[in-house]
């Protein structure tokens, strides 16, 4: 059997002015990085605006587990079979974070027959956008603790300095430092902390931002420090957000790529759904909207995280009405749910299939929350059994979900058709009436337990002392009616990874709370979860390697 990147190397790439034709891409419209990648201009994006918009289908999934789930095979193969039924479909997907290509979950190239291409370029240094992300937000960094030594002309309270440095990989080292050691020269002396690129607040900016003038008005708001009378200070107070836009320019474009079977794949912006909104850049849905027939898009880990920062801050702040959702689940998932060893995983179980698809039915319960149709698609293994998948199929029909198996990772588009006529049908025979969960002029705590209570299925939430004092002040100053997003594990609907399946009589906790003011939503932090992720014990970088010709292997 051939590994993902085996397939993705003897890949058939055409011409990405081939591939943009198929959306009636000028070739001057694009800018090209090597034979295969583009960033669209400006221009294309301005020109296109008052074209009528596609169908939008969000794929998303229950909670990831060891077994395996494949949302984005699943997205890049729903894709590719509608290519193969004659609609005019585009994808809009995340870019990969170099932390987990290195660490334990793998990249986001999709598998199988069903791949963005080029995948190793994907999934390593790309366009270099997470890199400019990475380079404005340590020029901000290091403007903060200069104005800091060169006389604190803004009396910045060197205690409440709130912005942090990044680094696009898992380096649990950095959570927690000290900088400015040395003589009086190297700067002031202050605890300081990283996060993963992913999770800063310049990545969602990128994300959320409609054009280079919003970008910067954005920039300009991010709350770096307060002062010692208690007063926010930003970005803008710095002078810092021209320079950190000048890094941007590029990275504010929308990247072109294509799938094995050359179906068109814009890929823009990687925030993670776990600890940061989850969703690809609002440009590239929008333009991927105004180019093809149907969009498919993604969001980030399970539906209580990715779909629901999808609704509820993406969908809200872009103005976007999504007309369809794909919830992927695996047999093999939905039996480790319901207490399977993954070495067992296997071998028939239907018990324990009628105890783990409790998981199941909570997200298809949540997704109806939001009033848009739903298809659940069971992610096909060789394991799994007529009787498991008849279970499965059943349960989602008597809750009035269409139902279809899905083979992408296998056949490729071919694989996807049945989920594709489903998607289809469901476009044309029902309405979506999407709505977000919560009202805008919800109190801060009054959102947060909506998510908990609602999502979750928590009985409530409690806060620690310094995120209760924290909410306040962020009301305080005005931005009581933001969105919130939570960070949590994505292995549990709790805060507790270990809590399985559809988990009831707990309550969640909030450690932290900061307001990304350039986003536009408040971070909530719960339980142990960590804005800067850890290496394990065996990392994915040990098996990684090039040879003498280029060729890289190990990369899954």
């Amino acid at each position: 059997m051939k590994t993902d990147i085996e397939i993705a190397q003897e890949a058939n790439m055409l011409p990405i002015q081939e591939v943009a034709a198929k959306l009636a891409i000028p070739e001057e419209d694009l800018e090209l990085y090597g034979r295969y990648k583009a960033k669209l201009t400006d221009e294309l994006l301005q020109r296109t605006a008052a074209n009528p918009d596609g169908k939008l289908v969000l794929v998303t999934a229950i909670n990831p587990t060891p077994a395996g789930e494949g949302k984005t095979t699943t997205s890049i193969g729903l894709g590719q079979a509608f290519g193969l039924l004659g609609k005019k479909a585009v994808l809009a997907l995340r870019e990969p974070s170099l932390g987990p290509c290195f660490g334990i979950k793998g990249g986001a190239a999709g598998g199988g027959y069903a791949q963005v291409v080029p995948m190793e370029d994907l999934n390593l240094h790309f366009t270099g956008d997470f890199h400019a992300i990475t380079t404005a937000n340590n020029l901000l960094a290091a403007l903060l603790d200069n104005h800091i030594q060169q006389g604190n002309e803004l009396g910045i309270d060197p205690r409440q300095v709130v912005f942090k440095r990044c680094l696009d990989m898992n380096d649990r080292v950095l959570r927690n430092v000290v900088v400015g050691l040395g003589n009086k020269m190297d700067g002031m002396v202050r605890e300081d902390h990283f996060v993963i690129t992913v999770a800063t607040e310049i990545m969602a900016i990128l994300c959320l931002a409609d054009d280079m003038q919003d970008l910067k008005k954005r920039l300009s708001r991010i709350i770096v420090a307060y002062s010692f009378d208690g007063n926010p200070v930003t970005a803008g107070d710095l002078g810092a957000t021209g320079a950190m836009a000048a890094l941007l320019k590029d990275a504010i474009k929308p990247n072109l790529i294509q799938t094995l079977e050359h179906t068109p794949a814009i890929v823009h912006g990687g925030p993670f759904a776990n600890i940061a909104h989850g969703c690809n850049s609002v440009r590239a849905t929008r333009t991927g909207l105004k180019l093809a027939d149907i969009v498919v898009t993604e969001a980030g880990f399970g539906a209580d995280l990715g779909a629901e920062k999808f609704f509820d801050i993406k969908c809200r702040k872009a103005g976007l009405h999504p007309d369809c959702v794909v919830l992927v689940a695996t047999v093999r998932a939905l039996k480790y749910n319901g207490g399977v060893p993954k070495e067992e995983l296997a071998a028939e179980q239907i018990e324990a299939l009628k105890r783990g698809i409790a998981n199941l039915e909570k997200h298809i319960e949540n997704l109806q929350k939001f009033r848009v149709p739903i298809v659940v698609t069971l992610n096909s293994f060789v394991t799994d059994t007529e009787a498991e998948t008849r279970f499965v199929e059943s349960f989602c029909r008597e809750r009035g979900c269409e139902f279809a198996l899905s083979k992408v990772w296998e056949k490729g588009g071919a694989g996807g058709i049945e989920l594709a006529e489903k998607v289809l049908k469901t476009l044309e025979e029902k309405e979506s009436h999407f709505q977000a969960l919560y009202p805008d002029e919800a109190g801060l705590k009054e959102k947060i337990a909506c998510i908990a209570t609602e999502i979750y299925g928590a009985d409530g939430v409690t806060y620690s002392p310094a995120a209760e004092k924290e909410l306040a002040r962020i009301t305080r100053l005005g931005m009581g009616d933001f969105p919130v997003c939570i960070a949590k594990t994505q292995y549990s609907l709790s805060d507790d990874q270990n809590r399985l399946g559809r988990p009831s009589g707990f309550t969640v906790h909030v450690r932290e709370v900061y307001a990304s003011a350039g986003a536009g939503f408040v971070v909530v932090i719960l339980g142990a979860i960590m804005t800067m992720p850890g290496l394990p014990k065996a990392p994915a970088a040990n098996r990684i390697d090039v040879d003498e010709n280029g060729r890289i292997t190990g990369l899954f």
